[in-house]
């Protein structure tokens, strides 16, 4: 019986050690934005600068294009950054030590990290924004704050609760590759008290591939919570919203049916059937797709808040240079204004570990 219970402490503890290098490793690919978006600017500059005089005359424009590029490239590291900031991941500003997280003789050196799962809410009667830690996940509506509030928890990968590592616990950056960082209105800001968000020590080696995956975060953001995705969204949304009203034509506000919507992503859906009157959960396995859901669903102020610019790393599918550097405004909705049910939240973690659990059933 002990022996059956060490193996499951060391389980257990191994679960928690991959998950907190596996987060890791998704803010080192946050954080590593704007190096590999800068490389990409170099090296068709150096490209450019192999082009013969006849051909530099064909595209005398592209030496202010590059300088644009990195303009937009910027816009798009200051959301990435407040993003971080305010996901507020804790104090421990090394996540280099993740790559020592291995096996150790029979257990898991966790370092110092707390596992803890984390829930960041944000109430909306009064805009009150905190990140709190919890040792349960995907609480039932009854445990849910009466004054209405978005909430956010993790529980990924495993049974044993979303880890979030002592990574994060400093302002945003004002500067990076030695370029000052402008605010959502296009203003520079002051860089006085300029953090050392790109310091060695905070990143780790960033796989291609997951560089790809933030500029799809980027990309995936104008269909969820831009104007300029409103399109997609009717087609895809729609019938959803449609079919849910016509199955409950006649819902209480004292006790609204309960939507569970898998695979959530950013989580524009969930919170459309939130304000249909339906206690909305959305569940998303991805820590990419959480993280950048959780700040604007808990972190937005007003509409509009931020322009970032989705297209600048595709040459594909634009007619003009002034497509692929068109900047598009986030979000085009408050949602904490948008008249959501209470109850509505987000969860992450595998959808089938997530609602074995009898007690994590929606019931509709």
């Amino acid at each position: 019986m002990e022996e059956a219970e060490e193996d499951q402490r060391r389980r257990l503890k191994l679960e928690e050690a991959l998950e907190i290098q596996s987060l890791r490793r998704i803010i080192s690919a946050y954080l590593n934005y704007p190096d590999a978006a800068e490389e990409d600017v170099r090296r068709n500059e150096r490209s450019y600068r192999k082009l013969p005089p006849s051909h530099k005359a064909l595209l005398s424009q592209y030496p202010q294009k590059f300088q644009r590029l990195r303009w937009c490239i910027s816009m798009n590291t200051h959301f990435i950054f407040s993003m971080l900031q305010d996901a507020d991941f804790s104090e421990d500003p090394h996540p280099e030590s993740a790559q020592k997280d291995h096996l150790v003789s029979e257990g898991i050196s966790a370092c110092s990290c707390e596992s803890a799962p984390v829930r960041i809410t944000c109430s909306v009667s009064d805009q009150h924004c905190c990140v709190e830690g919890s040792n349960h996940t995907c609480r039932s509506q009854a445990q849910m704050h009466s004054n209405e509030e978005v909430g956010i928890e993790s529980r990924h990968q495993s049974n044993t609760g979303n880890h979030s590592p002592r990574l994060i616990h400093t302002k945003e950056t004002r500067e990076y590759c030695g370029s000052p960082i402008a605010d959502s209105k296009g203003n520079v800001p002051d860089t006085s008290s300029q953090q050392q968000w790109l310091a060695p020590s905070l990143k780790l080696n960033v796989p291609l591939v997951d560089a790809d995956k933030v500029r799809c975060i980027i990309r995936n953001i104008v269909r969820d919570w831009a104007a300029e995705g409103k399109k997609e969204r009717d087609q895809c949304y729609n019938p959803i919203l449609e079919e849910l009203n016509m199955l409950f034509p006649n819902r209480s506000k004292e006790s609204p049916p309960a939507c569970l919507v898998p695979g959530a992503g950013l989580g524009r859906l969930a919170l459309e059937i939130s304000c249909l009157g339906f206690i909305s959960q959305g569940n998303e396995f991805s820590y990419y797709m959480m993280i950048c859901s959780s700040f604007i669903l808990n972190h937005s102020q007003t509409a509009g808040e931020w322009t970032i610019y989705p297209w600048i790393h595709s040459n594909c599918n634009s007619l003009s240079d002034s497509d692929q550097l068109r900047p598009v405004s986030i979000p085009d909705i408050h949602p904490a204004s948008a008249g959501i049910t209470e109850g509505f939240s987000m969860c992450g973690g595998d959808f089938v570990e997530v609602y074995s659990d009898s007690s994590q059933i929606v019931r509709v």
